[in-house]
């Protein structure tokens, strides 16, 4: 497993070509997504091994890509801590307890790895169906994304809840990121411990912070999960985004990997990052819903921009929306792995 070409390029060693693999793969730009989620509710899908492992699948089976990824939510964590969480159709996701005042932030659980242990159990699943072809990444929401949820009850525009206990009652906004924390260390252990490869921390609300706000709130609980994290041969990638902005100091974190948004020059961002760290990115998914011409174009551009580095992993610089059509998914793959430096 150490020899395939995802590890190889996390771990910044040579590799014949880029490996792929894309954020959200495994979602709602495929029939057969629909096929099963119609089926199912979304906490379903999570919390049921079988039904988890056959959506992680989707993309192996039907892409071709170089890395699987663990079918599951970043909120995960926020509901075993004791968040009342559900999935509206068109809503996204809703906390109906949101989390706005001290007597909130101490309901919440800490030690919750057996509410846990169904992502575990899908990765045994996963792992059993993958029979070593291609690693598994798993991954988790970062303290200050999670958080955000928690204390706005869902999605929102401007984080205003949310920025207004950072600056406010940033004594509780430390607690409540603290807790979100310890959990998430523990929740990546767990992870790496049921067998996946590669772990990924989502900061995927970032980019609302400013610099100082960013390096307080979030860089620093990043760091600390990083730190806590049994890594012996697995590599971490932290993605944000905002890491074209963020990037200098998410390197300060020491992942294996920094996933970029597609902000900025990739290679200008690895000259910056130290040496031996690897990048992950950046392609604009809204390039795949662009003619094939221009999808190739893009992606030769990108691949000529990176040509002689070592620690280049193909992704989009954030998730697939979900009506970008298939066929021009499979034909970005396709075209990545005929690809030769």
């Amino acid at each position: 497993m150490q020899d395939s070409l995802f590890l190889r390029a996390a771990f910044s060693k040579s590799t014949e070509r880029p490996p792929v693999w894309m954020m959200r793969q495994a979602g709602r730009f495929m029939p057969e997504y629909w096929e099963i989620k119609n089926k199912y509710s979304f906490l379903e899908m999570c919390k049921t091994p079988e039904i988890a492992a056959d959506v992680t699948m989707l993309p192996v089976d039907l892409l071709g890509i170089d890395a699987a990824i663990l079918f599951s939510d970043i909120l995960v964590t926020g509901e075993a801590m004791g968040g009342d969480l559900s999935f509206t159709q068109g809503l996204g996701p809703k906390f109906a307890n949101p989390v706005r005042n001290q007597a909130d932030v101490d309901k919440l659980l800490t030690d919750v790895d057996d509410k846990l242990q169904y992502v575990a159990d899908a990765i045994t699943v996963i792992q059993q169906r993958l029979d070593g072809r291609i690693p598994l990444i798993g991954f988790a929401g970062a303290p200050f994304t999670v958080m955000s949820y928690l204390v706005e009850g869902g999605s929102s525009k401007d984080f205003k809840l949310t920025k207004l206990m950072l600056h406010n009652h940033p004594e509780l906004a430390h607690k409540l990121l603290a807790k979100i924390a310890k959990v998430t260390i523990d929740y990546l252990n767990l992870q790496i411990a049921a067998g996946v490869n590669a772990v990924q921390l989502f900061d995927s609300w970032a980019l609302a912070l400013s610099w100082d706000d960013y390096k307080e709130f979030s860089h620093r609980y990043n760091k600390q999960i990083i730190e806590g994290l049994n890594r012996k041969d697995i590599p971490v990638i932290s993605f944000c985004k905002g890491s074209s902005v963020f990037a200098p100091i998410m390197a300060e974190a020491k992942p294996d990997v920094v996933s970029i948004d597609w902000n900025a020059d990739l290679l200008d961002i690895k000259k910056k990052l130290p040496v031996g760290m690897a990048v992950q990115g950046n392609l604009d998914p809204h390039i795949l819903y662009a003619e094939k011409h221009v999808i190739k174009e893009r992606i030769h551009r990108l691949f000529e921009r990176m040509r002689g580095e070592d620690g280049f992993i193909f992704n989009l610089g954030h998730g697939i929306m979900p009506d970008i059509p298939f066929d021009n998914v499979k034909y970005a793959v396709e075209l990545i792995k005929e690809f030769r430096y």
